[in-house]
């Protein structure tokens, strides 16, 4: 297994001095904790990372998120560099998760719906390299139901006659933290109300390998048809139990 040395570099906003570990605005957990024995981490890429985080953290079992920049070369880009295409980042959000209360196969289905993975390079209005649609992984046992997932989300975009997935997949030994004012942005004071998703509308039916572990009540919260619906929603993690 390749060992995955997350390069943790502080960018503006972020307090390298006494290397301060933020915590998460919604949860209230380290954003820069490492997964301990129950929990694991995967990152993903679906357009601008403000709404796609938000998707994410209001998961039941999702124990912190963040947001940064993968899948490129420069070490430690800032915001302006990864956006002028040059640096070969996206942007992404990590995520954190308990395995006993949520799978990996929850993850992917929000991951696979939350936006349009047939999109390449861009998402809704939001054009260039660093809005690709993206699946980072950091451990090789994770490799086989991430392609079976989307190897059924094909099939399921192919009955609407919907395009080829453009999505990236690969494993990555660096992830950079974008700057603390991007962290969980739509739950700060002010923020800017936005999310460049344009989901098909698809679900992600069962696939080999999957256990999903979350109950029907918690994706009826994220209804697609409802254009920019995670906006629409408040910033609290959503209860797996009523």
């Amino acid at each position: 297994m390749l060992q995955f040395l997350k390069k943790i570099m502080s960018n503006e906003g972020v307090n390298s001095a006494n290397n301060a570990h933020p915590l998460h605005r919604v949860l209230k957990t380290d954003i820069k904790k490492d997964p301990n024995i129950h929990e694991d981490e995967i990152i993903f890429g679906c357009g601008c990372f403000w709404g796609a985080e938000k998707c994410f953290w209001k998961l039941p079992g999702v124990i912190t998120t963040s947001v940064g920049y993968a899948g490129g070369k420069k070490s430690n880009p800032t915001y302006y560099e990864v956006c002028s295409g040059l640096t070969g980042h996206s942007e992404v959000v990590r995520v954190i998760w308990d395995k006993r209360e949520i799978d990996i196969s929850d993850l992917l289905k929000m991951f696979w719906e939350c936006h349009d993975p047939t999109q390449k390079n861009r998402q809704g209005n939001d054009m260039g390299t660093q809005y690709r649609s993206a699946i980072y992984y950091t451990k090789e046992d994770n490799f086989k139901i991430i392609l079976a997932s989307k190897e059924q989300y094909q099939k399921e975009l192919n009955t609407k006659n919907l395009g080829l997935i453009e999505t990236e997949i690969k494993m990555i030994d660096s992830y950079f933290y974008a700057e603390q004012y991007h962290q969980q942005y739509l739950a700060s004071a002010g923020s800017r109300q936005y999310c460049s998703a344009s989901p098909t509308k698809v679900k992600l039916g069962f696939f080999n390998g999957c256990n999903y572990k979350l109950k029907d009540h918690i994706w009826e919260k994220f209804n697609w048809e409802v254009d920019k619906c995670v906006l629409r929603s408040d910033n609290n993690p959503i209860k797996n139990n009523i």
